[in-house]
């Protein structure tokens, strides 16, 4: 668990606590199914009581998932923030880069086993998606805020859709095939997004 800059000992507690949580929880779904892990489960394998683990989720179900309510309005502002001189499509990329982070390449096993775990269970594969909708009208509001379009405009909701399927690619490669990081291949999928969606067109 890296430190994050600028954070208090609290913060960080509080974030260690909620991804032991959520670490105990994706191991113990992966060994046992979703239906054979409980809550009290989840709680003492990551060494804290029931009452702490309702405390940072609603439930097992959640803990696996370990959303983080931030990443769409955070995404929202990173794009809006992206340099001027940068296209649409370059600031979605770069903002969508950032987010990523180094972590995930140091800790190919967890995201792996965790993605395993979401598509044996319906529920859960269900969850990401309503996740992925919200986080994904974050950046439709984003792009059309930098383009100065309606958020119901063609070219913000097609960008932003377009962006989560290169993110969805990318990591499906990368489970695939460890060898290549992550950072690299959400690249490469982003960079053919800027060549066909750079900009918007004109009217």
């Amino acid at each position: 668990m890296s430190k994050v800059a600028g954070e208090g000992l609290r913060d960080r507690k509080k974030r260690q606590t909620r991804e032991a949580l959520s670490r105990a929880a994706v191991h113990l779904v992966a060994e046992h199914g979703l239906d054979g892990v409980t809550v009290e489960d989840i709680s003492a394998a990551a060494d804290v009581s029931p009452r702490t683990f309702f405390n940072y989720f609603a439930g097992k179900e959640e803990a696996v998932l370990a959303p983080d309510p931030e990443t769409g309005p955070r995404l929202r502002a990173s794009v809006i923030a992206q340099p001027a001189g940068l296209s649409a499509a370059e600031a979605v990329r770069e903002a969508l880069l950032a987010e990523l982070g180094a972590e995930v390449n140091e800790d190919r096993e967890f995201w792996t086993r965790r993605m395993s775990v979401v598509q044996r269970h319906p529920v859960l594969l269900a969850g990401v998606l309503a996740g992925g909708e919200q986080v994904e009208r974050e950046v439709v509001a984003g792009i059309a805020e930098r383009v100065g379009m309606p958020v119901d405009a063609t070219y913000p909701m097609l960008l932003a859709a377009a962006a989560g399927a290169a993110f969805r690619v990318a990591v499906a490669r990368w489970s695939a095939d460890g060898s290549t990081p992550l950072p690299t291949l959400l690249t490469e999928a982003l960079d053919l997004l800027v060549t066909g969606l750079a900009t918007p067109p004109q009217s």
